[in-house]
């Protein structure tokens, strides 16, 4: 029997395969992976659109489509080992990433969600997530340097102490701006960084300092 979960989780990934994610291993890990879960009950029927969700504190679950294809891009640039992802909120990317690479740190401002997202990984068991109470615009410097850095808010500019965390080959995903925002991925070689713009997003804003 085909539960109803499975279903739509598939319906989705049809739909994100048609948007245009290529990675087979993704939309695999993206299909089993109940989003349902990561979202208040009043939600859960939207739970399989491919839509970005609130999930309180201001913030929100991301669009699946764009879980997917920042995912996807790390995974195109050689990443597999060692991931930071910057704002955990519910925990849904920081599952899909537990599922496709060795170790993930993440850090989340608001110790509330981070609760949450801990709660939920482990109902998953997935156990290869570390996470950190912080500022996100600080990174997790203790842990660098990082094979791949996902960031999950739109900063205003590009953190520089995000780029020094990353080791050498190393790629960073993060969307970047106020009004106006650009998905991009930023690649290090030795000290020098180079750009690419990915493509335009809309995210909640990566707040500095402020810990809650």
């Amino acid at each position: 029997m085909i539960s109803n979960f499975q279903r739509s989780a598939g319906s989705l990934t049809q739909l994100l395969a048609q948007e245009g994610i290529t990675d087979q291993r993704v939309l695999e890990v993206m299909a089993k992976t109940p989003r349902h879960l990561f979202i208040d009950e009043v939600l859960k029927h939207k739970a399989y659109q491919n839509t970005a969700l609130p999930i309180g504190q201001g913030q929100t679950i991301s669009q699946p489509y764009i879980v997917a294809h920042m995912t996807a891009i790390l995974r195109a640039y050689g990443v597999t080992s060692k991931v930071l992802e910057i704002g955990t909120g519910s925990g849904y990317q920081s599952a899909i990433l537990a599922q496709l690479f060795d170790k993930v740190y993440s850090v989340e401002r608001i110790k509330a969600l981070q609760w949450q997202a801990k709660r939920r990984l482990h109902q998953l068991d997935l156990y290869n997530v570390t996470m950190k109470h912080g500022d996100g615009w600080q990174g997790w410097a203790s842990q660098a340097p990082f094979q791949g850095i996902i960031v999950t808010a739109a900063a205003s500019s590009v953190p520089q102490q995000l780029l020094e965390q990353l080791d050498d080959g190393g790629v960073m995903i993060v969307p970047i701006g106020d009004v106006e925002q650009k998905l991009m991925l930023y690649t290090r070689e030795k000290n020098e960084f180079k750009q690419q713009v990915m493509a335009d997003v809309r995210f909640v804003p990566l707040v500095p300092g402020d810990i809650i």
